[in-house]
Protein backbone atom coordinates (compact mmCIF):
# COMPACT_ATOMS: atom_id res chain seq x y z
CA UNK A 1 0.00 0.00 0.00
CA UNK A 2 1.00 3.34 -1.11
CA UNK A 3 0.77 6.76 0.91
CA UNK A 4 -0.78 8.34 -2.06
CA UNK A 5 -3.80 7.53 -3.96
CA UNK A 6 -3.61 9.49 -7.62
CA UNK A 7 -6.32 10.10 -10.74
CA UNK A 8 -4.70 9.94 -14.18
CA UNK A 9 -6.86 11.49 -17.21
CA UNK A 10 -5.13 11.42 -20.46
CA UNK A 11 -6.20 13.84 -23.46
CA UNK A 12 -5.85 13.61 -26.85
CA UNK A 13 -7.31 15.31 -29.17
CA UNK A 14 -10.41 16.23 -27.80
CA UNK A 15 -11.05 13.45 -26.19
CA UNK A 16 -10.30 13.08 -22.49
CA UNK A 17 -10.70 9.75 -20.48
CA UNK A 18 -8.91 7.57 -17.75
CA UNK A 19 -5.58 6.04 -19.05
CA UNK A 20 -6.10 2.53 -19.08
CA UNK A 21 -5.24 0.19 -16.74
CA UNK A 22 -2.75 -1.68 -19.36
CA UNK A 23 -0.83 1.51 -19.79
CA UNK A 24 -0.47 2.85 -16.67
CA UNK A 25 1.15 -0.92 -16.31
CA UNK A 26 3.61 -1.25 -19.11
CA UNK A 27 4.64 2.24 -17.91
CA UNK A 28 5.52 1.08 -14.50
CA UNK A 29 6.73 -2.05 -15.32
CA UNK A 30 8.64 -0.85 -17.95
CA UNK A 31 10.02 2.63 -17.57
CA UNK A 32 13.54 2.83 -18.43
CA UNK A 33 14.21 5.83 -17.36
CA UNK A 34 16.50 5.31 -14.84
CA UNK A 35 13.83 7.72 -12.14
CA UNK A 36 13.94 5.94 -8.80
CA UNK A 37 10.96 7.53 -8.03
CA UNK A 38 8.78 5.56 -10.77
CA UNK A 39 9.59 2.43 -8.53
CA UNK A 40 7.01 3.82 -6.24
CA UNK A 41 4.27 3.37 -8.78
CA UNK A 42 1.07 0.75 -8.28
CA UNK A 43 -1.27 0.96 -11.11
CA UNK A 44 -4.64 -0.29 -9.58
CA UNK A 45 -7.38 0.17 -12.20
CA UNK A 46 -8.22 2.55 -15.39
CA UNK A 47 -6.90 5.95 -14.59
CA UNK A 48 -5.71 5.41 -10.39
CA UNK A 49 -2.22 4.78 -9.37
CA UNK A 50 -1.27 4.37 -5.70
CA UNK A 51 2.16 5.71 -5.42
CA UNK A 52 5.03 7.02 -2.80
CA UNK A 53 6.13 10.07 -1.06
CA UNK A 54 8.56 10.41 -3.62
CA UNK A 55 6.82 10.51 -6.83
CA UNK A 56 6.22 14.05 -7.90
CA UNK A 57 3.11 14.45 -9.86
CA UNK A 58 4.23 16.72 -12.34
CA UNK A 59 7.48 14.87 -13.35
CA UNK A 60 5.36 11.58 -13.62
CA UNK A 61 2.71 13.04 -15.59
CA UNK A 62 5.36 14.55 -17.76
CA UNK A 63 7.11 11.35 -18.49
CA UNK A 64 3.75 9.30 -19.34
CA UNK A 65 2.97 11.46 -21.90
CA UNK A 66 6.23 11.44 -23.51
CA UNK A 67 6.76 7.65 -23.26
CA UNK A 68 3.02 7.61 -24.50
CA UNK A 69 3.48 9.49 -27.20
CA UNK A 70 6.43 8.01 -28.22
CA UNK A 71 5.11 4.11 -28.16
CA UNK A 72 2.19 5.70 -30.96
CA UNK A 73 -0.73 5.43 -28.13
CA UNK A 74 -1.97 8.42 -29.65
CA UNK A 75 -2.22 7.31 -33.01
CA UNK A 76 -0.12 10.05 -34.45
CA UNK A 77 -1.34 12.82 -32.03
CA UNK A 78 0.49 13.61 -28.70
CA UNK A 79 -1.30 12.35 -25.48
CA UNK A 80 -1.15 14.73 -22.14
CA UNK A 81 -1.54 12.97 -19.00
CA UNK A 82 -2.62 14.98 -16.11
CA UNK A 83 -1.90 13.75 -12.58
CA UNK A 84 -4.56 14.61 -9.66
CA UNK A 85 -3.20 13.44 -5.73
CA UNK A 86 -6.94 12.55 -4.78
CA UNK A 87 -6.21 14.28 -1.40
CA UNK A 88 -5.64 17.64 -3.46
CA UNK A 89 -7.69 20.01 -4.24
CA UNK A 90 -9.35 20.58 -7.93
CA UNK A 91 -7.34 23.20 -8.60
CA UNK A 92 -3.61 21.21 -8.24
CA UNK A 93 -3.56 19.14 -11.02
CA UNK A 94 0.12 18.23 -12.43
CA UNK A 95 0.24 18.14 -16.35
CA UNK A 96 2.35 16.52 -18.82
CA UNK A 97 0.93 18.39 -21.92
CA UNK A 98 3.47 19.33 -24.42
CA UNK A 99 3.26 21.91 -27.15
CA UNK A 100 3.07 19.55 -30.26
CA UNK A 101 5.61 21.58 -32.22
CA UNK A 102 8.48 20.54 -29.75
Amino acid sequence: MFARKLHVEMKIGAERKAVPLDWLDSFCMRNFTGAAEFDDTLPISDGRMEAGLRVDPARLAESMSEWFTKRGKGNGQPVAVEIQDDAATPSSVATGARDAST
